[in-house]
């Protein structure tokens, strides 16, 4: 049987000291995530467009995309795999990465840190909308890139906005200790 009072007991354990690092540590988490994200948006950039100078020297080299090419499962040209990237790192890592950034929110506390993943998590969304719209309003196209914009802004933000919190917890843990 233990003695003492509750917080004894938790300070006996090191559940406090635990607790206090926590926020440290998630909100670096939240800020590697936020970059994460930002990065991701850039090989979606650098993907589609190896995968469109694909498209152009093959259709100059005498190619012709059809229904058929595009449904069989023979790579016309390498730079087919720019389209798989793109599939693969909009439809499922990015939307995995925002949820994860949403999660970590809750225990980074810091101001704006929920907001801010929100406001990633739902243009993430909206992208993935715009995405697959495409198929049947290539006008969305312009929305679709516009929107990677804001995504890519809006998790750099939040990166450097948990950078910040970082550095300013860092800083009064400095001067207490001192």
């Amino acid at each position: 049987m233990t003695t003492g009072t509750p917080a004894q007991h938790r300070d006996r354990c090191g559940l406090d000291r635990l607790r206090e690092r926590k926020g440290p540590d998630m909100r670096r988490t939240y800020q590697v995530l936020a970059w994460l994200i930002s990065g991701l948006v850039v090989v979606q950039a650098a993907a589609i467009a190896f995968a469109m100078a694909g498209v152009v020297n093959f259709v100059d080299g005498g190619g012709v995309i059809d229904k058929a090419l595009v449904e069989s499962e023979d790579m016309a040209f390498p730079e087919v795999t720019g389209f798989i990237i793109h599939g693969i790192n909009g439809g499922m890592v990015i939307p995995i990465v925002a949820l994860l950034l949403m999660g970590v929110s809750f225990g980074a506390k810091f101001p704006g840190a929920r907001k801010w993943a929100g406001i990633v998590l739902g243009l993430v969304a909206l992208q993935m909308f715009l995405g697959y719209g495409l198929y049947g309003a290539a006008a969305l196209g312009v929305l679709h890139g516009a929107n990677a914009l804001l995504v890519f802004g809006g998790s750099a933000y939040a990166g450097r906005l948990a950078g910040a919190a970082r550095t300013q917890t860092d800083s009064a843990d400095a001067m207490v200790s001192a």
